[in-house]
């Protein structure tokens, strides 16, 4: 399963949570922005989450009114163990968008 997010607010969480301002200028930036993130929120310290094996990071612009005015926007795609079950990725996904809509 993959999510959205945009680099301004992987940007804000980082500056919220660790108190330095990043700069994201590819993949491996947001990749290591990520780790960040999942390290300090809370969600990711209780157990369901230890199924989660890894969270990749890609990305690609999005073009609002023409080719100079464009967001880059990294795709978080989620990759858990075999047997979790379909509710626990939803709710384990639902609570990183949540962290995102809130930054």
């Amino acid at each position: 399963m993959k999510v959205k997010v945009e680099s301004e607010k992987i940007i804000k969480a980082v500056k919220e949570l660790d108190g330095i301002e990043i700069v994201l200028e590819n993949t491996d930036d947001a990749k290591e922005a990520i780790n960040l993130i999942l390290r300090k929120i809370e969600l990711f310290k209780r157990d369901e989450y230890a199924k989660l094996r890894e969270v990749k990071v890609t990305s690609f612009q999005e073009y609002k009114t023409s080719a100079v005015d464009y967001k880059m926007i990294f795709l978080l795609e989620f990759v858990f163990e075999d047997d979790v079950p379909l509710d626990t990725k939803v709710a384990i996904i639902k609570e990183v968008q949540e962290f995102f809509n809130k930054v």
